[in-house]
């Protein structure tokens, strides 16, 4: 496997930098941008044309990762060529947030099954119920098969995402990356970094992602009460505070869920993902050096799976809650990421409103995480 990375900035002649990758000719490029790459009519078009035999995929971000570090406004395109392995890329347009388990049956279906190995899947940041999209695709897949990815993000405004692949840039479709092959090698690492704060609140009422009561009281009571000031810029000021989620003995269940919407007067809050009505959610916060922490864990965790020929293309996937925690410093969790994976594995990613991934059939959404997909060639 060989690997290509370009960096397109706004303002500057996109086109030598795109020859330069069409001469690599890749099987496949990866593409993450800031929305006005995205929302620009003629980017698909422009990419398609330079690059006319790869297939493209990705989405738009909240910061485009590259050269361990983390810029805004750019994007970043990552091209492989494969030796032994083979790709395929499949979209579907998702209706809303009630189509998001039946929207990942079909973009699973739409992958050939013989050899498939892993599903790299980038859907869109708002409208949906992430983890709904995942049990549709487990559904769907065989129990082998890996899934990894994320949910576009538009800066943090939580308005309208983009994602790229056979239909173009669209702010209505999924899309899938399905890698064939038995020469492929995987791994994977994903770890928080986040605190308790505050007890943990049995969940009385929810439906699907959207949380109603804690403990008998509105939820979104309780959420104000214990944000204190930083309620009045909700719900942005929920990607600082998320939920753990415990299961019904109140035992941590890994797995964090960011708000990304309120309701004022059915007092409820809107989540990433689905929410366990038999379980209880406490309030989590962190700083900037435990964060820093839980990557370089995630980065420890999927190094453990080494790649045969030491190349690999490492596809990070962070939260934008992470990033506004860490602020100017951000660039220090891909640093710490890129040290332990070491000097043959190219980095690129972005910060989503959701995480996709987890290790063998493991695979859930996740908030607030840092979640580490490599790939290799035996």
């Amino acid at each position: 496997m060989e690997i290509r990375q370009i960096q397109l900035l706004a303002g500057r002649d996109s086109a030598p930098a795109l020859a330069e990758l069409g001469a690599f000719d890749p099987d496949l490029v990866l593409v993450f941008g800031a929305l006005p790459w995205f929302a620009q009519p003629a980017f698909a078009a422009e990419l398609a044309a330079a690059l006319p035999r790869a297939r493209l995929a990705g989405c738009s971000t909240a910061g485009e990762i590259a050269d361990e570090r983390v810029y805004d406004g750019s994007c970043v395109l990552t091209g492989l060529r494969f030796a032994h392995s083979r790709v395929a890329t499949a979209s579907t347009a998702i209706a809303g947030m009630d189509d998001s388990y039946a929207a990942g049956r079909r973009l699973a279906a739409a992958l050939a099954p013989q050899e498939l190995r892993a599903v790299l899947v980038f859907g869109t940041g708002v409208a949906i119920n992430g983890s709904a999209l995942v049990a549709g695709l487990q559904a769907e897949l065989a129990p082998g098969v890996r899934i990894a990815g994320g949910l576009a993000a538009d800066g943090g405004a939580f308005t309208r995402t983009w994602t790229l692949g056979p239909d173009g840039a669209s702010d209505r479709h999924l899309v899938a990356v399905g890698l064939y092959g038995a020469a492929l090698r995987l791994g994977y690492g994903t770890y928080g970094g986040w605190e308790p704060f505050g007890p943990a609140r049995k969940v009385t009422r929810c439906s699907a992602n959207v949380l109603y009561e804690l403990d008998g009281q509105r939820a979104l009571d309780i959420y104000k009460r214990y944000l204190g000031e930083y309620a009045r810029d909700l719900p942005g000021s929920g990607l600082l505070f998320p939920f753990e989620m415990l299961g019904p003995d109140e035992a941590p269940m890994g797995t964090f869920r960011t708000i990304l919407g309120i309701d004022e007067e059915a007092g409820s809050l809107t989540l990433a993902g689905e929410i366990d009505p038999a379980g209880y959610l406490r309030l989590m916060h962190s700083s900037t050096e435990k964060l820093i922490d839980g990557a370089e864990t995630a980065a420890t965790q999927a190094a453990a799976e080494p790649a045969p020929d030491g190349v690999r293309l490492a596809v990070l996937v962070s939260c934008i809650g992470r990033k506004l925690v860490m602020g100017d410093r951000v660039d220090e969790e891909v640093e710490a990421v890129a040290a332990a994976l070491g000097p043959r594995t190219t980095v690129t990613g972005f910060y989503s409103n959701g995480e996709i991934g987890g290790a063998g059939g493991d695979c859930r959404l996740h908030n607030q995480t840092m979640t580490i997909s490599w790939l290799g060639e035996a």
